[in-house]
């Protein structure tokens, strides 16, 4: 079962169907990802490059260039300590490529995801140390490592943090008071002091716009200079959408500017895992980057070591990056398998520890790769609609992974169990923890004690943003939803609905069978043909209900004339150079 929902936000949409040439429809839906006024309906749809933020208003950024500058004058050794996901390994590159660009000894250091855990640690740091390294430069991490920091300092060396994490805090009197790392500069649009306007940019933008200001006050700019910001900024878009960062704002411009460049001259390493994986480079889209592209980045840090990405994105010669990008796809297609090897295991165990009435899914997999629990997490919260956690054998304990559902606010709730954990950390929809084994029955046992979730709670909300007969879906329309690209978090591709569509017949298609067509109809239209990807148990429900059982595969055998209505997407679809509207249908009711 389904709620169904329509957006209602309210504006003056003949005005900005004039103004801006589009379909009142489109300036509605506009308008539905929280754009409000005219400037904001302009930005959204034609921002470029000249729209983006002055770096120098993230605090502490004329500091941390000021630092750097004079090292790189200097001649002082700086290491980069970046992060294992796509969004620490592309913010490494972007610093390494842009500082090496201007001259500076500069290297990289990546954590390895079970040996090091996330972020900087001593050992790291030591490390640098004993290279001789004079300033370290963090990405993607570092906000909350105060006594790592600390311990650099007292080492001697220069830090200088950039991030985009919450920044931690103690309460004091009722008031939240700032935890910062002693470091010499700190840039990190998450400070309550920084009055950088767009606060939710990923590690690698904070990186991206650091490059930006140390060109900018430059004495002198390169073309070189200029050709390296222009290719960075690929990378920049690559990271925000694989480190699931709303693509509204600054980062729309970034990812639409990104895949501008991907689509027609991207740099080697990337074009070398767009050609391994089979995508047509013109195609390419926001989508492939976070399902296609980001998995094989990732999967290095998940099951090997992230510096083999890295070495991908600094590839020159054609070779070396394809043979590169052929392992990480290796690696992917491996994690692939262990990923459904790990659900199905996970499945299994719901099942046979009698979970399926807990509202709170605890599930422990000793065997499960831990960098894998977090994937495995998020298929059974889909697969269940319930809060889930995922917990593994660690080097040290248990390791653990949640995903949760848009009413439960995970972090919140796990910490009023802490006294089970050795470490965790989160935030409403996503957290990390360990633990020793044997306090999982009592973690599982208190977490669903304490759960208020109701039954209202687990029921799948739909969001439709216009009710549109589907006979006024052409090819107008289709082709103003792609002005609305690249599509995300925060700007889902336009969600449709209609009542009372008549279903007449289908075919199952694909290799899997997993593509299904249907001959549709409305009121007084034609008929015409609607898809739709995936199993089609939510069909049977609703038509078996209505009909009878075994009515829907009666629509694969002979003509028939049930009644659903349906939210359906738009698209085009090309074939053999003829294009056509594409219905692709979603929920059924």
């Amino acid at each position: 079962m389904e709620k169904w929902f329509v957006a209602t936000k309210r504006a003056d949409f003949d005005s900005w169907s004039q103004k801006f040439h589009i379909q009142p429809v489109t300036a509605r839906i506009i308008r539905n990802r929280d754009v409000i006024t005219q400037e904001d309906v302009q930005k959204y749809l034609y921002g470029g490059l000249q729209d983006l933020y002055d770096p120098f208003l993230l605090l502490n950024m004329d500091k941390a260039v000021h630092i750097v500058r004079h090292k790189i004058q200097e001649q002082k050794v700086i290491r980069i300590i970046g992060d294992y996901d796509v969004d620490g390994i592309c913010a490494a590159h972007i610093l390494t490529q842009g500082l090496r660009t201007m001259g500076a000894k500069v290297d990289t250091a990546i954590p390895h995801r079970i040996r090091d855990g996330y972020g900087l640690n001593e050992q790291l740091i030591m490390d640098a140390y004993k290279a001789g390294v004079d300033t370290i430069i963090t990405c993607d991490n570092g906000i909350a490592a105060v006594p790592q920091i600390a311990y650099a300092k007292e080492l001697g060396m220069t830090v200088v943090v950039t991030d985009h994490h919450e920044v931690p805090f103690a309460e004091e009197s009722g008031t939240r008071q700032e935890i910062l790392p002693p470091a010499d500069a700190v840039i990190d649009p998450k400070q309550k002091n920084c009055s950088y306007p767009f606060k939710g940019i990923c590690g690698a933008m904070v990186a991206y716009k650091f490059i930006c200001a140390l060109y900018g006050v430059s004495a002198v700019q390169t073309e070189v200079m200029r050709q390296v910001q222009d290719q960075l900024l690929q990378f920049a878009a690559v990271a925000t959408v694989c480190d699931v960062m709303e693509l509204l704002d600054e980062n729309r411009i970034v990812v639409k500017e990104g895949l501008k460049r991907l689509r027609s001259a991207p740099v080697l390493g990337i074009r070398a895992l767009i050609e391994v994986n089979g995508v047509v480079p013109a195609a390419l889209s926001a989508y492939h980057l976070g399902f296609i592209i980001g998995p094989c980045l990732n999967a290095t840090g998940r099951l090997d070591t992230a510096l083999r990405a890295l070495e991908l994105l600094a590839a020159t010669e054609s070779r070396e990056a394809f043979a590169i990008a052929g392992e990480l796809k290796e690696l992917n297609d491996s994690r692939k398998l262990m990923t459904l090897q790990g659900v199905e295991q996970a499945k299994e165990y719901v099942l046979s520890h009698g979970l399926e009435q807990e509202k709170i899914l605890v599930i422990f997999l000793p065997e499960c790769h831990e960098s894998l629990a977090g994937i495995v997490a998020g298929r059974i919260r889909e697969n269940y609609g319930k809060p889930t956690f995922v917990l593994t054998r660690g080097e040290e304990g248990v390791k653990g992974s949640g995903r949760s559902i848009e009413s439960y606010h995970m972090y919140e709730e796990m910490s009023a169990c802490k006294e089970f954990f050795t470490k965790f950390g989160g935030h409403k929809m996503a957290a990390g923890l360990s633990m020793a084994e044997q306090d999982i029955p009592a973690f599982s046992r208190k977490i669903n004690e304490i759960c208020t979730l109701t039954e209202e709670d687990f029921i799948p909300k739909v969001h439709i943003d216009v009710p549109l007969p589907i006979a006024l879906a052409d090819k107008k329309m289709a082709r103003e939803m792609e002005m609305l690209e690249p599509f995300g978090v925060a700007n889902p591709k336009p969600l449709f609905a209609e009542k009372n569509i008549h279903f007449h017949s289908a075919v199952r298609l694909g290799k899997s069978g997993n593509f299904t067509k249907f001959i549709i109809s409305t009121e007084g239209a034609d008929h015409r043909e609607a898809v739709y990807f995936g199993d089609l148990t939510r069909l049977v429900e609703v038509v078996d209900e209505k009909y009878g059982l075994g009515s829907v595969e009666r629509l694969f055998r002979e003509t028939c004339d049930y009644v659903v209505s349906v939210t359906y997407q738009l698209g085009i679809n090309s074939y053999r150079g003829k294009e056509e509207v594409q219905i692709v249908l979603q929920n059924f009711c």
